[in-house]
């Protein structure tokens, strides 16, 4: 298995074909005509800005990345996005697209000098259609606002995350983004029905269609969605978004191991069926950071366990639901499978179940330095990931070096999250943790981009998931759509 490792090596490693081009650096006299284009537009090179305003645009959620861009665009409208991307295109200035920046790999930040496009100004609604579901909309709406929108009309959007009150649905669409509730509602690449977009070289592409249906030649929008800025700028999305549920409900458990975990999730699979909105697991170290996080937790079980899982339901007959539920509650507590268990009784029970999980990655940074990996890994595999992480790292863990390893995620569809705490962000510990991650990942048959992306963190990786023959298509996709490299360069596909 090493020997395999080692061999698949050498296509991992990137070529830089667009990382390394030699890109102009923004001058006042572009600001000037930037500012033309895009009136926003703010920068330290002409006075308008200084560097604290700028900070936030430069540095990614994580604080690992900071770029040193002196300007920020934030064109109004479509028009405006082509107008600056036609004139950065024309004079070999590199952009960075750029939504709610709470990514976690790096993606949407610049490296150096590239202007920032930030698509925050653009956040309307432009229409909904009542009858269909399908909303329309700038990509700049943040996903919360989007989804109050959607519940005074019976909808609700098909993505929740954790950062939803800053996160663009721009940005989701971009990064593929996952979520809590794929498991009732699935990808976005299965509710997007249409994009508008900026290419770059400043050209419109409206692909802005209501269908559900359309076998026109190929699904240009799916070169986009997962994109993560690198073949244009999406300003625009049109989703299909469900029903909201009449009543949601949630119950939380702890189990003695993993294996009683999938149990769990197999017997919720088949008694709650359709109405299974979202299953989510986490391990003993990540509800005790989270407690000591937030800490008016109070003791939730008379019987903790090793593992936690939150069942969440919604179904549209209240009553039947309620009935369902404890059927399925009193056959894990009659089998054995669970040791305790919880229900939330009203909205803010409700809510403050669903802050446990929530707040396990906050509560893991407040810990330490977290190097966080989003990971895609069959179920039955998912825990032994963690644990193999947490041998490797047994050195660490014993000279303080590494203050722990937690593990938590959305076992509905195999999505772990890998948290590794240490004292601090260094290249000692980087190098302990990766690429040996990523190996274990690989030996698995997993993807090491479960629902973040690639960005800059994982970009040079790429090849413990994808064949050579893939990452060469990629690259020659991205050289039809951006031939001069300008948008996102050092992310992504290298």
């Amino acid at each position: 298995m090493i020997s395999r490792i080692l061999a698949r090596a050498a296509v991992r490693r990137p070529s830089h074909a667009f990382a390394t081009r030699s890109f102009s650096s923004p001058t006042a006299e572009d600001v000037a005509r930037l500012r033309a284009l895009a009136p926003s537009t703010l920068s330290t090179l002409d006075g308008s800005a200084d560097e604290s305003d700028l900070e936030a645009f430069n540095t990614d959620w994580m604080r690992k990345y900071r770029g040193r861009s002196a300007v920020v665009v934030k064109p109004r409208s479509v028009q405006e996005v082509s107008a600056v991307m036609q004139y950065c295109g024309a004079h070999n200035l590199p952009v960075v697209p750029q939504g709610g920046n709470t990514g976690l790999v790096g993606g949407s930040v610049p490296l150096g000098e590239e202007v920032v496009l930030s698509l925050g100004s653009m956040s309307r609604v432009r229409s909904f259609d009542p009858v269909s579901g399908i909303l329309v909309a700038d990509a700049g709406l943040i996903l919360e606002a989007a989804d109050a929108y959607l519940a005074e009309r019976g909808y609700i959007f098909p993505l929740d995350l954790g950062a939803k009150g800053s996160c663009h649905i721009g940005g989701n669409v971009a990064t593929n983004a996952g979520g809590l509730r794929l498991l009732r509602y699935g990808s976005l690449r299965g509710s997007v029905v249409g994009l508008e977009a900026v290419l770059a070289d400043g050209t419109i592409w409206n692909g802005l269609k209501t269908l559900r249906k359309d076998n026109t030649g190929f699904d240009i929008k799916q070169l986009f969605i997962g994109s993560e800025g690198t073949l244009g700028v999406i300003t625009g999305i049109a989703i299909q978004c469900p029903r909201r549920p009449a009543a949601l409900r949630v119950a939380v458990f702890s189990a003695s191991s993993y294996e009683a975990v999938q149990q769990v999730y197999a017997d919720a699979r088949l008694m709650l069926g359709e109405t299974l909105s979202a299953f989510e697991v986490w391990d003993a170290p990540s509800y005790a950071y989270v407690r000591a996080h937030q800490t008016s937790s109070r003791r939730l079980f008379e019987t903790e366990g090793e593992f936690y899982c939150l069942v969440e339901m919604g179904g549209s007959n209240p009553e039947h639901d309620e009935e369902r539920l404890g059927a399925f509650i009193t056959h894990l507590m009659e089998e054995g499978h669970v040791l305790d268990g919880v229900v939330a009784q009203d909205e803010t029970q409700f809510a403050g179940l669903w802050a446990l999980r929530e707040g396990i990655p906050a509560a893991c940074s407040a810990v330490g330095a977290a190097y966080k990996y989003d990971l895609s890994i069959p179920v039955n595999e998912m825990y032994a990931v963690v644990e193999e992480m947490r041998a490797h790292l047994h050195d660490g863990l014993r000279d303080g070096r590494i203050r722990g390893v937690a593990g938590f995620g959305h076992m509905g569809d195999g999505n772990l999250h890998l948290n590794v705490i240490a004292d601090e962000f260094s290249d000692e510990n980087k190098r302990d943790i990766e690429p040996f991650v990523y190996e274990i990942v690989a030996r698995r048959g997993g993807s090491i981009s479960a629902e973040h992306g690639l960005g800059v963190m994982k970009a040079p990786y790429i090849g413990y998931s994808q064949t050579g023959v893939s990452i060469d298509l990629m690259r020659r996709i991205k050289g039809l759509f951006d031939p001069k490299g300008i948008l996102n360069p050092g992310k992504f596909v290298l």
